[in-house]
């Protein structure tokens, strides 16, 4: 443990942003968001909403919750009928919980009025402060997670200049690796400024991985749309320029950006993730199949110089 001459100041600075923002959010209420349940019950609920079948031991390891504390909790759910038990087909002595159709109308309101609350939060801000906060929420995440203790490298959200970093890097990996031309660093351009004009926070993600203050990786986290007409595709999420530097593979990298981009889906409760990538992408082939992605159709054409082989694959969420 690193102690600090303004070790104390720090640590009454912490706990006055703990006070200042769980009154902001308005979690010491006794019902959160004027709903019958409290705050443990809330995070419970969303969490069987998003998970589809789960244990009470998978649970207690993602909530950080007392094992004695959740059964007690789990057992008020059965009662209401918000939640069901049923023996896993796989191995008889583990039990498979699930959200009931009741539990999805309880959890109904609670997420349309959570929804409106941090609206009504971003809302007074303006696009730069958004985006400026949505930053800073991700760093603390970072630097307070489990990741900061695990990986050698941080995740956080874009700020200017990154997306013309992640346009030059593409353009310079992929003419250094493949051999591929400049055409392909125009369509990443195409395809970041798309992203930048159409940015829905809500909906949509870009995560920088960091380490020292250098830029190591990248990918994006958009809603899919027709490529005809560009309407947004219901309930589908569309995987986009992952990128990791030559200097950073091995470090697992790849499989956490890969994963951020599916627990952001799950949470904004997308049904489906899809992507498009090609062949001879060895390396990320293997991250998308590993992380369940299907190969749903392949098709050969030539871009940027090159007879390639392109490939939908799909990671179904529900």
């Amino acid at each position: 443990m690193t102690l600090l001459p303004d070790t104390a100041e720090r640590i009454a600075a912490l706990r006055q942003f703990n006070r200042f923002y769980t009154r902001r959010i308005g979690v010491l209420r006794e019902g959160l968001l004027d709903t019958r349940f409290s705050l443990a019950e809330s995070r419970l609920l969303w969490e069987l909403a998003h998970t589809g079948q789960t244990t009470a031991t998978e649970l207690a390891a993602t909530l950080d919750l007392d094992a004695g504390y959740l059964s007690r909790l789990l057992r008020g759910f059965k009662e209401r009928g918000l939640v069901k038990a049923s023996r896993s087909a796989s191995d008889a002595r583990q039990t498979q919980l699930s959200i009931t159709a009741a539990g999805r109308r309880a959890f109904a309101p609670l997420d349309r009025r959570s929804m409106a609350e941090v609206a009504a939060l971003l809302g007074p801000l303006s696009d730069a402060q958004q985006r400026e906060l949505l930053a800073a929420m991700a760093r603390i995440e970072a630097l307070l997670g489990a990741r900061a203790r695990t990986q050698p490298f941080v995740l956080r959200a874009h700020r200017p200049g990154d997306i013309g970093w992640v346009v030059s890097r593409h353009g310079a990996l992929y003419a250094q690796e493949y051999g591929w031309d400049m055409r392909f660093e125009a369509l990443v351009a195409q395809i970041a400024a798309s992203f930048v004009e159409r940015f829905d926070p809500s909906r949509e993600a870009c995560w920088i991985a960091e380490r020292d203050g250098s830029n190591l990786g990248s990918v994006f986290l958009v809603q899919a749309r027709d490529e005809a007409t560009q309407a947004v595709e219901p309930g589908t999420a569309q995987l986009r320029m992952l990128l990791v530097e030559p200097s950073a593979r091995g470090l697992g990298l790849g499989v956490a950006l890969v994963n951020e981009c599916e627990r952001f889906a799950r949470q904004r409760g997308y049904r489906r993730i899809r992507l498009w990538t090609h062949s001879v992408l060895l390396a990320a082939r293997g991250i998308y199949q590993r992380a369940g992605y299907r190969l749903l159709a392949s098709e050969p054409h030539h871009s940027f110089g090159h007879d390639l082989v392109g490939e939908t694959w799909e990671l179904a969420l529900e």
